[in-house]
């Protein structure tokens, strides 16, 4: 395999998480021919400074791949622009990019698997992101591979082609919406994918993901994602900005490489239907989301 696409990671001010990302970026079968390029966002204020200082001790001695450069920020972007902004840098630079977050810890094979769905739908228009992550959907029988509208954030990868089709103009994303459209798009409201687009309007969060998500599904984008996650996030122990501490979303990683991309460009509606159940009773009963509120008010971070 040649011209594999570059890794961008962004990170913040938590060590141990960075440190465990990394590890498992190394155990990569690609690693060691990928060029790493680390995003380090500037310390919000001097109680962060100390941490974003250990994150970057652990980046600058970072070895295991072809190359890696770290981009250290004097001042605080945020993630959203950080990402933004890396993001369309590498695109601009090499047609295309791997993404990671310092959250996410991977398996051997998932280079290989977003470079190989890089190359084998780099111009189907309408393949617009490849996803790496998928939710532990019950009596999962879906073929290994599958497309499917919505863009996971959790370790992705893309496009110039597709990426420029990003609109970050929030107005401009909502003016394209009517009711068939946002019911569409919040998988028959059982996510609260638009209630997100409404909180980024009203200031409530800075999510780029959101935006992301919207601009594909505006240009009737697919995203290309694994039947059986090739990643899992640790970060909801609640030492992230935006993680919360809750199992919802916590998988058991494929270890097996992926092998089998689907021919026909459109959504799997099997698939389809095994996210929405699964989003449908994420929460579980009353009594189980009365345990995880407990749970999350008073538990403290495991690290």
């Amino acid at each position: 395999m040649q011209n594999l696409a570059p890794i961008a990671l962004f990170v913040y001010n938590r060590p141990q998480h960075t440190e465990r990302t990394i590890k498992f970026l190394q155990q990569n079968t690609l690693a060691s021919d990928s060029r790493l390029f680390i995003f380090s966002d500037g310390a919000k204020s001097n109680d962060d400074q100390e941490k974003v200082n250990e994150v970057r001790s652990i980046i600058n001695n970072t070895e295991g791949f072809k190359s890696v450069k770290v981009i250290e920020r004097k001042t605080n972007t945020g993630l959203a622009n950080s990402i933004i902004e890396g993001v369309s840098q590498l695109i601009k630079d090499y047609g295309k990019v791997i993404v990671f977050e310092d959250d996410l810890i991977s398996s051997p094979h998932t280079l290989a698997y977003f470079n190989n769905a890089l190359d084998r739908y780099q111009d189907e228009e309408r393949v617009m992101h490849i996803g790496a992550y998928m939710y532990n959907l019950k009596e999962n029988n879906l073929p290994e591979t599958f497309f499917y509208r919505a863009a996971s954030s959790w370790g992705w990868a893309t496009w110039e082609r597709a990426w420029k089709h990003f609109e970050p103009n929030i107005d401009i994303l909502i003016k394209q919406f009517d009711k068939e459209k946002i019911k569409a798009f919040s998988i028959d409201h059982s996510m609260n994918f638009w209630k997100q687009v409404k909180e980024f309007k009203r200031g409530k969060n800075n999510s780029w993901a959101i935006r992301w998500y919207a601009s594909i599904f505006l240009k009737g984008g697919l995203t290309l994602n694994p039947a059986h996650s090739l990643i899992n996030n640790i970060g909801h122990d609640g030492s992230g900005v935006h993680s919360g501490l809750n199992d919802i979303y916590n998988v058991i990683i494929n270890p097996k490489p992926i092998s089998n991309f689907p021919e026909l460009i459109e959504e799997n509606k099997e698939a389809y239907t095994a996210i929405k159940h699964f989003l449908t009773h994420r929460k579980g009963s009353l009594v189980q989301r009365v345990i995880r509120f407990i749970k999350e008010k008073f538990a403290s971070p495991s690290f």
